[in-house]
């Protein structure tokens, strides 16, 4: 049996970043995704038995279409009329100018779920203004309240925006969407932008604020690095562990196993001593090993993990056991989540190279091999 999302079809239009992980993450629930390549974009010669190390694009086929000829734009929507979703990552009307708009689209397939994926939303003042991760979540105010006291915000990679508030986001709409079109029979157009995707995330905080208890001040609070047991430590061998231990009983045990329990110790909740008690805690962590840590502390409640790296994260046997990570081709990654107990995810394959399907993937979306040669001999495909 497939994964949850078996016999659903998505075409989805290059793009970069949110767009791809999108169609990753439907990919790797069961989807069967095509991915539309730009034809200027295939190299002949491209062998399978070599693919990309695009971890992004596993699990689908690759057609080179070129969107500026007009059978390359039939082609698309020759294949949206057989497709249960689109995702595209274009600037706001970008896609209606090459003609596969959300009009263009539902004329051909009113069931089609359009998912449209921008940073700053399809309308607005920013539109159509260019934009990367960190511009999005810093208009969100989710890059603010990131950092130390005293030090600027710090930029979490791109997880916030591009990922967690986008591609993610627009996977969770699109299939929000097929959900909803069970009972209507119709489609809808999802418009994912990273910057309210990065907002909804920042729920929590909000809440906190309104509570009173979260200051904006960054690296003062309970979960910035303000506390002394919510934060990482450096150990004797210059690496680092994380400590969570915000409940009272948590907070017991971290007392207990670094061997503070007994010494004269502030209020856990004492804001004028979280200064002096992460000195403290500095010390006694440097005076061992990140692996001596973690023989100390591993599967207690102190709530406390090694922060590892990229390359040790596959390594590590809680990660093993769970099997959180796979190798594809040689190249290790995380395995698809969530998991589920009857209808489980799986990576469909490799990534592809630019084209490699164009001819077979066409054929099995309803062009016949006489169309397929006419596109290729009109240019239109590659």
């Amino acid at each position: 049996m497939g994964g949850p999302l078996s016999g659903v079809r998505v075409v989805e239009i290059v793009g970069i970043g949110p767009g791809p992980f999108a169609a990753m993450m439907l990919s790797d629930m069961g989807a069967e995704v095509l991915r539309v390549d730009r034809a200027s974009a295939v190299r002949p010669g491209a062998t399978p038995a070599e693919p990309p190390k695009d971890v992004l694009a596993r699990g689908r086929r690759s057609i080179g279409v070129d969107l500026k000829h007009p059978d390359g734009v039939q082609t698309v929507l020759r294949l949206v009329e057989s497709a249960d979703a689109l995702i595209e990552g274009y600037r706001p009307g970008v896609a209606e100018r090459l003609g596969i708009g959300p009009e263009d689209c539902l004329a051909r397939n009113p069931r089609l779920v359009y998912g449209r994926m921008t940073g700053w939303g399809q309308d607005g003042p920013y539109a159509h203004a260019a934009g990367h991760d960190i511009n999005y979540i810093a208009l969100a105010g989710a890059l603010d309240p990131i950092g130390r006291a005293g030090q600027a915000p710090v930029p979490p990679l791109n997880l916030i925006g591009d990922f967690g508030g986008g591609g993610l986001l627009l996977a969770f709409g699109i299939a929000c969407a097929l959900v909803e079109r069970a009972g209507s029979g119709r489609g809808q157009v999802v418009d994912a932008a990273m910057v309210d995707g990065a907002a909804v995330l920042t729920s929590f905080i909000h809440g906190l604020r309104a509570m009173g208890v979260w200051g904006d001040e960054r690296g003062t609070n309970l979960l910035d690095t303000g506390t002394h047991f919510y934060d990482v430590y450096e150990t004797a061998d210059a690496r680092y562990v994380s400590i969570g231990s915000i409940e009272p009983q948590f907070y017991a045990e971290l007392l207990r196993l670094s061997g503070l329990e007994g010494q004269d110790v502030p209020a856990q909740m004492d804001r004028s001593q979280w200064g002096a008690m992460k000195e403290r805690l500095a010390s006694v962590f440097r005076t061992k090993t990140r692996d001596e840590w973690c023989r100390i502390m591993e599967g207690t409640d102190v709530c406390f993990a090694p922060v590892l790296s990229m390359g040790e994260a596959p390594g590590h046997p809680h990660n093993r056991h769970r099997q959180t990570f796979v190798e594809v081709a040689g190249v290790p990654q995380p395995a698809p989540a969530p998991r589920f107990s009857r209808t489980p995810g799986s990576i469909a394959g490799p990534p592809p190279h630019v084209g490699q399907h164009t001819d077979e993937a066409l054929g099995d979306w309803g062009l016949s091999p006489e169309e397929v040669a006419k596109l290729r001999e009109a240019g239109a495909v590659a």
